[in-house]
């Protein structure tokens, strides 16, 4: 079994490290997300710079690496009766290498996407909960980061009261929720003294 949870954590740490907003900027724009804006390898420091149109693709990227990097580790560990576990397995190991991928200086993205195409692949209750949370609070505030904040609260939250007697399962989401508000560690001191910046994530791409 532990030759199954080392391929699953290092193969998922690994497509973790394919960040959707660094290579779409590269092939489609010729250009680097990372010398604009913020310098953040995100999608909304993205969209910021090159318009939701390319950032759908982005989108599906990231959502996508991490939901196979979830039925890769279920995949591998469910011949052992722990198909759950994998699945949290593969979505803390793709998070770890989004927001810290070895191929890129060990600087990523903030690992929203992420989380949220993790919370719809393992527990549908806990995707939507965060969604619900995350678009009320960017409509009615136009802060991406409050939205995300109060997303990985929920995330955290939900894994834990949903599996409640699943220490592994409660450890990963908990887990995974604290390094999504640690990635926002300067929005959240820009949030208590009002710089934090406004965001349309349907803008098109500057010209």
């Amino acid at each position: 079994m532990w030759y199954s949870i080392v391929i699953a954590a290092l193969a998922s740490y690994f497509l973790g490290n394919l960040n959707g907003a660094v290579s779409i900027s590269t092939l489609l724009a010729h250009d680097d997300v990372r010398s604009h804006g913020s310098g953040n390898a995100g999608f909304t420091n993205f969209v910021r710079n090159f318009g939701i149109g390319k950032g759908v693709l982005v989108m599906l990227i990231d959502a996508g690496k991490a939901v196979l990097a979830c039925l890769l580790g279920g995949l591998l560990l469910q011949p052992y009766g722990y198909r759950l576990e994998g699945m949290m397995l593969g979505a803390v190991a793709v998070s770890l290498g989004h927001d810290f991928p070895a191929t890129l200086g060990f600087k990523g993205g903030k690992g929203i996407l992420c989380g949220a195409a993790v919370a719809f692949t393992v527990d549908w209750r806990v995707g939507l909960i965060a969604a619900v949370l995350f678009f009320g609070l960017y409509f009615l505030t136009g802060y991406v980061s409050l939205g995300s904040l109060a997303a990985s609260v929920a995330f955290g939250v939900g894994f834990a009261v949903f599996n409640l007697g699943n220490v592994w399962v409660m450890a990963a989401g908990i887990f995974m929720a604290l390094l999504a508000i640690f990635m926002h560690r300067e929005n959240i001191k820009r949030l208590l003294t009002g710089t934090e910046r406004k965001s349309n994530l349907f803008s098109k791409a500057k010209q």
